[in-house]
């Protein structure tokens, strides 16, 4: 049985095309998660996906310090220019799973000279406890065939393929780092392994 319902579904016109929002439910935490769907996704194969981690400060506030609104931005973009695509929205997946208290202590942390990882090793909190085993049922349930992930994270890659999502290939997001968060995407690349140029 799956562990994920959707539960409404609605036209959604952005500056970057029209979308189809889905809304679904997860059963066990009840927490509510978001399918942007470009086009006819079903049964279709090597769609171009976003399974993209919620962030207040990057997706709302265009933040600096992370590169979560750029890459979500350009991965819109590009689904855009494919005609065609999938963003899975998690929600509750602020800093890497700590939350927004706790991600926002973590940046009091990182003002005083702590990377990321660092900072969450200090709070006494895991370096990255999110799941992505929602992201996979709501493709399986969206009926898409494979995808091709818009992501820097091969544990990302990795963690849908468990569940069951054929990965065909990993796109790239490159996003060009500033002042504000060289550091962070460092660790990201240094730490996290995530394929970065930085």
């Amino acid at each position: 049985m799956s562990n994920v319902s959707r539960v409404s579904t609605s036209k959604l016109p952005t500056e970057f095309g029209n979308y189809l929002i889905h809304l679904y439910k997860d059963n066990t935490t009840l927490t509510e998660h978001v399918a942007l769907v470009m086009g006819e996704v079903y049964s279709q194969e090597n769609v171009l996906t976003r399974v993209h981690s919620e962030c207040l400060t990057g997706d709302i506030f265009s933040s600096k310090r992370c590169d979560c609104g750029e890459q979500l931005k350009l991965a819109q973009q590009l689904i855009a220019e494919d005609g065609i695509g999938v963003i899975v929205y998690l929600r509750d997946h602020e800093g890497r799973g700590i939350g927004l208290t706790n991600k926002i202590r973590a940046y009091a942390l990182q003002d005083q000279g702590l990377d990321t990882v660092e900072a969450n090793i200090a709070l006494g909190l895991p370096i990255d406890s999110r799941s992505f085993d929602i992201a996979a049922e709501v493709l399986l349930e969206l009926g898409v065939k494979s995808i091709r992930l818009m992501s820097n994270n091969p544990a990302k890659c990795g963690s849908l393929k468990s569940k069951g999502t054929l990965v065909n290939s990993l796109v790239p997001l490159k996003i060009t780092s500033n002042s504000a968060n060289k550091l962070y995407l460092q660790t990201k690349k240094h730490k996290l392994g995530h394929l970065l140029s930085e």
